[in-house]
């Protein structure tokens, strides 16, 4: 990881985008030269098979504020924009996608919303350019429950083009699909986060590379970044209560079948209910001993990496 130099870097994950690759640059460059501001542009081509790896050398020769990294093979946004944050210098980080649908015109609106006292800016496309069945209507889907079971209830999670502090995106682990759950994994962190409306565009080459077959995987890190929300510091919470409820609640039909057996004469051997105590019970001790070392793993991975349970936003001292 490399060390703040630059006030402005900007990731930009590109993967089989050969069309777009030359008016994008030379749209973010003209933006850019706007700027007040020392930046930088990497693009990481997370493993492209069109040409665009080859076309991305040729602009970085000929632009001396563009970085590329090449990928070597195709790992997915997540990854690519972890590669990125990784080797950003700037105090901000800027990410917008490589397909020309995100406008490098609005970078300049998301520094200044950032600049009112933000860690993150998203971008909201109010008005999407999209087909309405197949991916806007999915989307706000998405978007609204990713809203309720995060507790971070922005308008647009999909759209890369955001704003972060640096030493907020460093304080984050990316795996899976997480990049689209950033501004929740921010809001752990103990983020502020606002969005704005930013525009986009009709893809004009190309195909998405997004489809339903990513919804599995979202459904699986949605449920990863609740976990983390709730009880990352303490799955002993979620695992033991589990198995507490669990094994009272075998050890209670137990001492039913037992008055049954030895209070009433009646036989239980044959009944299902003598198998569900049991299972009950088991299942109890098992989730117990796996919060037991949940919390074990927990303390082990904040204690080896001397990362601490708290962020400090400010110190104030006379």
């Amino acid at each position: 990881m490399m060390q703040d130099s630059l006030d402005l870097s900007l990731v930009v994950p590109i993967y089989n985008e050969y069309e777009s690759l030359p008016k994008l640059v030379e749209a973010i460059m003209r933006v850019v030269a706007t700027l007040n501001c020392s930046s930088e542009v990497i693009c990481v081509d997370d493993g492209s098979v069109d040409g665009s790896a080859e076309l991305l050398k040729q602009l970085a020769s000929e632009n001396p504020d563009l970085s590329v990294l090449l990928l070597r093979r195709n790992y997915g946004q997540t990854a690519a924009m972890a590669a990125g944050f990784d080797y950003a210098r700037g105090r901000v980080i800027i990410t917008l996608d490589g397909d020309l649908q995100n406008d490098p015109a609005d970078i300049p609106k998301l520094i200044d919303k950032l600049n009112e006292g933000y860690d993150l800016v998203s971008g909201w496309r109010e008005h999407r350019q999209d087909a309405q069945l197949t991916r806007l209507l999915p989307s706000k889907i998405a978007n609204w429950i990713i809203g309720r079971v995060t507790g971070v209830s922005i308008r647009d999670y999909g759209c890369s083009l955001k704003a972060y502090r640096a030493e907020l995106v460093r304080d984050m682990n990316l795996y899976g699909e997480l990049h689209r759950f950033l501004p929740a994994l921010a809001f752990i962190e103990g983020a502020r986060i606002t969005e704005i409306p930013v525009n986009h565009h009709a893809r004009q080459f190309g195909q998405s590379k997004y489809g339903l077959g990513r919804t599995f995987r979202v459904v699986m890190d949605l449920m990863t970044v609740y976990f983390m929300k709730r009880f990352l510091t303490k799955p002993m919470y979620v695992f033991g209560l589990l198995g507490l409820l669990s094994m009272i609640s075998g050890f209670a039909l137990g001492c039913y079948l037992t008055f049954l057996k030895l209070g009433l004469g009646q036989s239980i051997g044959d009944r299902p209910l003598l198998i569900l105590a049991v299972v009950l019970f088991l299942a109890g001790v098992q989730l117990f001993c796996f919060g037991l070392l949940a919390e074990l793993l927990m303390r082990t991975y904040h204690e080896s990496q001397n990362r601490p349970i708290y962020r400090i936003r400010e110190v104030l001292r006379r």
